[in-house]
């Protein structure tokens, strides 16, 4: 199973939250740095996450027509 930490963006869905992934990657002529940045919708049961939290999620099955993560842990 893949694994991704990011933060929290949305919380504003019923059991869903929305979570951003920030990766680095090099430009192959240039060989600058720049940020990508991924989202998510990852599956919350409990609504427990808040907006701004860094949390983990997982890869799973698909549970909607969007949502293929599932939340984790909330990282301290």
């Amino acid at each position: 199973m893949r694994t991704k930490k990011g933060t929290v963006t949305s919380i504003k869905m019923d059991k869903t939250i929305v979570v951003s992934v920030n990766t680095y990657k090099e430009h192959p002529k240039y060989k600058k740095s720049y940020k990508v940045t991924n989202k998510y919708y990852a599956h919350d049961e409990q609504n427990t996450c808040n907006d701004w939290d860094v949390v983990v999620i997982k890869e799973t099955r698909p549970l909607s027509k969007t949502k293929r993560w599932e939340l984790v842990e909330k990282v301290v």
